[in-house]
């Protein structure tokens, strides 16, 4: 068995869900960041344990076929590329893999997923960023990632996942904290104002906002902050404070307050026009947004007479992509003003066959239950941890529609929900995995599920 700090070679035959190389030594699974299946490398043992080792990389003895060098200075120490070390060919298969482990391993379905649809681009596809702001130990300004499995922050500043004016926009408020000397945030104290910089940008708009989470509700010299931003990016929409003055790992307040500006962008996705307030969700990859939901439309199989009903609804946009598709939506999200978000984009783009609802999801289905709604389509978008299962008894016992279209970012939650579901009467009869998130280990997919009898 490995010990600790003892140095060892391992050959690379797998990869692990989070994206880490493992091998073998001496019978023991040894997992090894920043690897390629096919590496035979040198790795120091940094943790020892009864049933595994990890250990950190020191050198790539024989490289991998698929391995290729990463142009990121900090890839190996942020946290957030963990595919960049190969080509993006081999990403691909290795996420559609991923999506196949999940659904035979958590959900006990013999289901071939389809070949991962590729980004577009996988570099400079975000729309969306939050960085922590911190201060090193000898008080240098930190703003990037936090490191693997640690709240400690990786200086970032330009991320190649990120749009360039979201690295202009880190410039100026970096130069902003250290020019008017206000206080950055210690989580072991929580003191200190400036907590994270929250940034979303439109890609076909061009429209972006940048946001300032602060343990309070000013900032000093907040004009300076404005100058200093609209000076850096003179087409800025937005700019805004958050407040958060609670202790904890969640990012954002429940407050906004705009400095200047306006709060919301507007960007246009399958021909639509969408409005998006800064806590709405709204995919991180817009052009892959769109195959995703075209993909989504297809799996739904709408003749133009369906209601479709689209829980974890967000600003609208999977339902009101399908409005013209279907008699009715009917779209149900918790965050109102996500919510308004929805309602203002059916109003953007002239839909009038569109209703939403404020509703944490398992209320909204009873309460449509208890209206007597009976949905053709559901389409399900949840959050990463899945569906409630008095949710997944509610659509497929009390509505029972004919097709069930999942959306997921987590296979494993999603492979779990239709294992249920298949107890319920349903069947994956179709898996196709998206990369929304290139060089990350994170996967989207779409599972299509069909009643094995519809009586109605």
């Amino acid at each position: 068995m490995p010990e600790k700090n003892e140095e060892i070679t391992v050959e690379i035959t797998g990869m692990t869900s989070d994206g880490n190389g493992v091998g073998r030594a001496d019978g023991l699974a040894v997992f090894v960041p920043g690897t390629c299946v096919g590496d035979r490398v040198l790795c120091r043992i940094i943790k020892p344990s009864k049933n595994y080792a990890v250990g950190k990389l020191l050198t790539v003895l024989c490289p991998s076929a698929d391995r290729v060098e990463s142009e990121c200075p900090v890839s190996s120490v942020c946290g957030g590329c963990t595919y960049r070390q190969m080509t993006y060919e081999a990403e691909l298969e290795i996420k559609r893999k991923k999506v196949a482990d999940a659904f035979a391993r958590v959900g006990g379905i013999s289901v071939e997923p389809q070949k991962t649809v590729g980004s577009v681009s996988p570099d400079r596809y975000r729309n969306k960023a939050m960085l922590p702001v911190a201060r090193a130990k000898d008080g240098r300004l930190l703003i990037g990632f936090y490191a693997p499995r640690s709240h400690r922050v990786t200086d970032c500043r330009s991320c190649m996942l990120s749009p360039a004016d979201f690295d202009d926009a880190v410039a100026a408020a970096a130069r902003w904290i250290e020019n008017s000397g206000v206080s950055v945030y210690d989580e072991l104290t929580g003191r200190g104002l400036v907590r994270h910089i929250y940034m979303r940008r439109a890609p076909a708009t061009g429209e972006m906002i940048f946001c300032l989470v602060i343990n309070g509700r000013s900032v000093p010299d907040g004009k300076g902050l404005v100058k200093t931003l609209t000076d850096t990016l003179p087409g800025i929409t937005g700019i805004l404070l958050n407040v958060n003055t609670s202790r904890g790992n969640k990012v954002l307040g429940s407050e906004f307050i705009t400095l200047y500006g306006r709060p919301e962008i507007r960007d246009t996705l399958c021909s639509l026009t969408f409005e998006i307030s800064p806590p709405s969700f709204y995919q991180v990859n817009s052009p892959q947004a769109e195959r995703l939901y075209n993909a989504a439309a297809e799996c739904a199989g709408l003749s133009g007479n369906e209601l479709l009903l689209d829980l974890y609804c967000g600003a609208g946009t999977i339902g009101l992509s399908m409005a013209d598709r279907v008699s009715r939506v009917i779209g149900v999200e918790i965050i109102p003003e996500a919510v308004e978000n929805a309602k203002r984009n059916a109003e953007l783009n002239g839909i009038t066959n569109a209703r939403f609802i404020c509703a944490d999801a398992s209320k909204a289905a009873a309460d449509l239950r208890a209206e007597g709604v009976r949905p053709d389509v559901v389409v399900l978008d949840p959050p990463r941890k899945g569906l409630d299962k008095d949710v997944i008894s509610i659509v497929a016992d009390d509505m029972a529609p004919s097709r069930i279209v999942y959306i997921s970012c987590d296979p494993a939650t999603c492979a779990r929900d239709c294992a249920v579901f298949k107890e319920h009467g349903y069947e994956v009869k179709e898996l196709r995995p998206f990369d929304l998130f290139p060089r990350t280990a994170h996967v989207e997919c779409v599972a299509c599920l069909k009643r094995y009898s519809d009586n109605r």
